[in-house]
């Protein structure tokens, strides 16, 4: 330990940082960068196709998703379809805002495997509201 270490000490610390995949990550702002959604809470898209997706052990279920493509920036992603027969109201070609499920880290949430977003409104309609019967379908 010399006079001038703390300098040295002070040089090491700034380089081996860049080692923490954290600071990184953050710096680099590598998520957003990676992000289908570029950052934003939502994005509308059109669907692509339905399919259901099995959901991951004790469960056994088969939950209903669909491909989605962005119209920001054309990515396809694969988005969960809420709520008891929803999947009757989300066609192809439709129109549909999606938004992320929420589980922890920016994975995929409970038993559903690889899938992180969900439909939230189909052609400018809430799918909520859809399947409880409150309101029709719009026409496109």
């Amino acid at each position: 330990m010399g006079l001038k270490n703390a300098f040295k000490i002070m040089k090491d610390r700034k380089k081996f940082r860049w080692k923490d995949h954290g600071y990184k990550q953050r710096v680099l702002d590598l998520y957003a960068k990676s992000d289908p959604l570029e950052g934003a809470n939502q994005a509308k898209g059109i669907v692509l196709s339905k399919f259901q997706k099995e959901a991951k052990q004790p469960n056994s279920a088969m939950r209903k998703c669909c491909k989605v493509q962005l119209t920001k920036n054309g990515r396809q992603v694969s988005a969960f379809i809420p709520g008891n027969l929803a999947q009757k109201f989300v066609d192809e070609h439709d129109e549909v805002m999606i938004e992320r499920i929420g589980g922890k880290q920016g994975r995929s949430k409970g038993d559903i495997p690889g899938v992180r977003y969900k439909v939230i409104q189909v052609n400018d309609q809430p799918l909520h509201r859809l399947w409880c019967g409150k309101i029709q379908k719009g026409r496109r």
